[in-house]
C-alpha cells in the first residue's frame, strides 16, 4: 500500500509544480469626496458621457454632465468652484493637466467643473504597459 500512495503523492507533486500561479492585480479604488461636474469644451459627440465614466472609474463623483456653451476648447480644464475641495490635486493627475483654475462662486453647486478639450481622448485612453523590444 505504500508504494502506491508515494505514487499517487508523486505524480500530485509533478502536476501541481507545471502550473504557474497567475498574479492577479488589483488597482486600489479611491473615492474622492466632493461634487464633479463634466461639460463638453470640445464639440466631439460622446465626449462627457467618455470623460464622466472614466472620473467614475478613477474615485470621482460625477454629479452632472453634458455639453457646454463653448464647443472650442483644444485641452481640458478644470475649474475649481470650491479652493477647500481636497481631490483637486488628484483630479489634475488623473486628468494629466496642470490647466487648474479657482473661480470662487457662491451660486456654485459643484466642487469642481471639468471643461473637456479635444484633448481628451489622450487623457482616457488606458495605460500602455511599456515593453522593451531589445
Amino acid at each position: 500500500m505504500r508504494p502506491l500512495v508515494f505514487a499517487a503523492l508523486a505524480i500530485s507533486v509533478l502536476l501541481l509544480s507545471g502550473c504557474e500561479e497567475k498574479k492577479v492585480v488589483v488597482k486600489e479604488k479611491r473615492t474622492y469626496k466632493g461634487d464633479v461636474e463634466v461639460l463638453n469644451s470640445c464639440g466631439i459627440p460622446g465626449a462627457a458621457v467618455k470623460m464622466r465614466t472614466f472620473l467614475r472609474e478613477n474615485g470621482f463623483d460625477v454629479v452632472s454632465f453634458g455639453n457646454d456653451r463653448l464647443q472650442n476648447n483644444d485641452e481640458t480644464i478644470i475649474v475649481l468652484r470650491n479652493p477647500e475641495w481636497e481631490g483637486a490635486q488628484a483630479l489634475a493627475q488623473t486628468l494629466k493637466t496642470k490647466n487648474v483654475l479657482t473661480v470662487v462662486s457662491k451660486r456654485a453647486v459643484v466642487d469642481v467643473a471639468v471643461y473637456i478639450g479635444k484633448d481628451f481622448e489622450q487623457i482616457i485612453k488606458p495605460e500602455q504597459e511599456e515593453t522593451d523590444d531589445n
